[in-house]
């Protein structure tokens, strides 16, 4: 699809970006990641492009900036998926990753709403099952593993043991009570899931919690009390 010429210049507001990020085309100020789909020569942010993420996977490639992919992956992550390492996209460049955590409107902006309606034709939603809100903290997970798995609707990626990972929130490094406060609101939807098919899930779920808190290097009885009281809200 030809890619329109956009006469807004990039905001001065964003943090200095890494040079595979400069080059991208911009749109109304924001450089337009690879992944994004065009339509009539406008992209559309809200829309990943299907083919970019069969070559992004095919090919090793960037979900942000279309460049080959190197030893390190980077998933971008909801602090929920701390718990799970699930991704719904393919890996990216690490410096792409933390950039976008500290730029994208959605992710440093918490009471940010993804608008819906007027999704262009054959658009579909995201494989698995998301948590359809807005965290307001940001992952970036890095590792040298992931195993893509098909879930009937499309991939989910699973993240392998993290070399390290950080938290953003705003576009700044979020707080430890920030970040359990993230997890801990959107816990509940995890409970009942895991409720739904016994106390061998609910033992499993309680285990991952523990999991992502050495992990997040979170006080691990805080996060879980945390957790539990909105369970019980």
């Amino acid at each position: 699809m030809t890619q329109a010429h956009d006469t807004f210049p990039t905001r001065s507001t964003l943090p200095p970006m890494p040079p595979q990020i400069a080059g991208l085309p911009v749109h109304r100020g924001y450089p337009v990641p690879w992944f994004v789909a065009w339509f009539d020569g406008v992209p559309d942010f809200r829309v990943v492009d299907a083919e970019k993420v069969a070559r992004a996977v095919r090919q090793k490639r960037c979900m942000v900036c279309g460049g080959k992919l190197g030893r390190e992956f980077a998933f971008p992550l909801g602090p929920m998926c701390a718990i799970n390492r699930v991704s719904a996209e393919p890996p990216s460049h690490v410096e792409c990753v933390d950039w976008s955590a500290r730029a994208c409107p959605f992710l440093i902006r918490p009471g940010m709403i993804r608008r819906k309606g007027g999704e262009p034709e054959g658009h579909r939603e995201a494989a698995g099952q998301g948590i359809e809100r807005n965290p307001g903290v940001a992952l970036v997970w890095v590792t040298t593993t992931y195993q893509p798995e098909d879930v009937g609707n499309g991939y989910l990626y699973f993240a392998g043991n993290p070399l390290r990972v950080l938290a953003y929130r705003e576009g700044r490094r979020a707080t430890d009570a920030e970040v359990t406060e993230a997890i801990a609101s959107g816990f509940p939807q995890l409970y009942e899931a895991a409720r739904s098919e016994g106390q061998g899930a609910l033992n499993e779920l309680r285990r991952m919690l523990g999991n992502a808190a050495v992990v997040l290097r979170l006080n691990s009885r805080a996060l879980e009390l945390a957790c539990m009281q909105r369970v019980l809200a």
